[in-house]
């Protein structure tokens, strides 16, 4: 339980992203977007007359590090509510934490679907946001043969097995699948390469993360593939990888998210201004910045009209909002607790951006678990 607060004393709240290790270059941005959000919350007096206290926790990339802050913020800190945690193995590290102490974690980042939590705010892709989609759009564009390369762990093999369904249940075929470690280099990739070259797939379908999304890339280039012809696919690359990769070596390749920084509309060039002028020039947004962002305005507005952090009343206030996000309006649903987000589709373009190549005209209600694709996720 929250504890009791005087009039004017701040909300605090949890901060869980890496700022060290393999996973810095994504979650690093994550915790720029939320900070960027508390900070704006409480330049406009914060909430209900008292600010948003960040305490912030660096888990240095380990899953099991996720945990044991989760429990010290709930535990030690007095916190109930947290955002935090990109890969699905730190968030199922931290969810025993809050489901056990009745915390809330609001969760930024695509996933595999097919959870559920009471304690969870799901605000990120799930895979009928992004998987079905691309699946589609590369069968259209590309041809029929896939060739699976993931980090191994949880998120890229469950992501996988989705879209091996989609492919074959579609008239495709999976010519090859390989994981490699979380911290896999240049070296580790080379020979995926040579068997990506006898197998000579399509397209291949990434679910690598982190430092290591840098290092597939560049040895993808190294090999002397052609983008063109057979560009690597991801829902992970975001326009942080491909800025630390540099954009030449990204340029021709698939992005499936609900955000790209390039949309058009007034509020999302209000947001990118926004991070500029906070983070530089150069630095880009991207889906995952966004999301991070976002998801603190809906806290935010839920906080104000319950005026409590007690999960048992905050989290019914969050169902069924709706947030004029940058991507376009979203929705936080009812029945799942995920997030309604908008489909899109980019390719890497010379400037490191993303030209955005399809989009839906709406946004997509999630559905976690694919029940309104039937077992068989055949197009129709």
């Amino acid at each position: 339980m929250p504890r009791a607060r005087s009039t004017g004393e701040p909300w605090r709240v949890g901060v869980l992203f890496s700022r060290t290790g393999f996973m810095k270059v994504i979650e690093d941005t994550q915790l720029r977007g939320t900070l960027t959000a508390i900070d704006e919350v409480n330049s406009a007096g914060g909430i209900n007359g008292r600010p948003i206290e960040p305490v912030v926790y660096d888990p240095g990339s380990e899953s099991s590090a996720f945990g044991r802050y989760a429990k010290k913020l709930m535990v030690e800190d007095g916190v109930t509510t947290m955002f935090g945690c990109y890969t699905s193995s730190s968030r199922k590290a931290v969810l025993p934490v809050i489901e056990r102490l009745n915390g809330l974690l609001w969760y930024p980042t695509l996933y595999e679907g097919f959870e559920f939590s009471p304690n969870v705010i799901y605000t990120g892709a799930a895979p009928n946001q992004n998987s079905v989609e691309l699946c589609r759009f590369l069968m259209e564009s590309y041809g029929t043969r896939f060739f699976f390369i993931g980090s191994d762990y949880v998120y890229p093999r469950a992501s996988n097995r989705i879209m091996r369904e989609l492919v074959r249940n579609n008239g495709g075929e999976v010519v090859g699948e390989q994981y490699l470690s979380l911290r896999a280099k240049d070296r580790d990739f080379l020979p995926v390469m040579r068997e990506i070259g006898r197998a000579s797939p399509d397209v291949i379908f990434s679910t690598v993360v982190g430092d290591s999304t840098t290092h597939l890339y560049q040895a993808y280039a190294d090999s002397g593939f052609n983008s063109k012809v057979m560009p690597i696919a991801s829902l992970t690359t975001t326009e942080a990888e491909i800025g630390a990769m540099g954009p030449d070596v990204g340029e021709g390749h698939i992005t499936a998210a609900p955000y790209f920084e390039g949309i058009s509309g007034a509020r999302n060039s209000s947001f990118v201004e926004l991070y500029k002028k906070r983070y530089g020039q150069d630095q880009p947004t991207n889906m995952c910045v966004e999301a991070s962002y976002f998801q603190v305005h809906v806290f935010a507005r839920a906080l104000e009209q319950v005026d409590t952090l007690e999960t048992e009343a905050l989290r019914p206030a969050v169902l069924g909002s709706e947030y004029d996000a940058p991507q376009g309006k979203i929705s936080i649903n009812l029945s799942c607790a995920h997030t309604d987000l908008w489909t899109r589709i980019g390719k890497a373009n010379r400037q490191g951006q993303f030209e955005v190549i399809r989009e839906s005209s709406s946004r997509v209600d999630a559905d976690p678990y694919l029940i309104g694709y039937g077992r068989s996720l055949v197009y129709g």
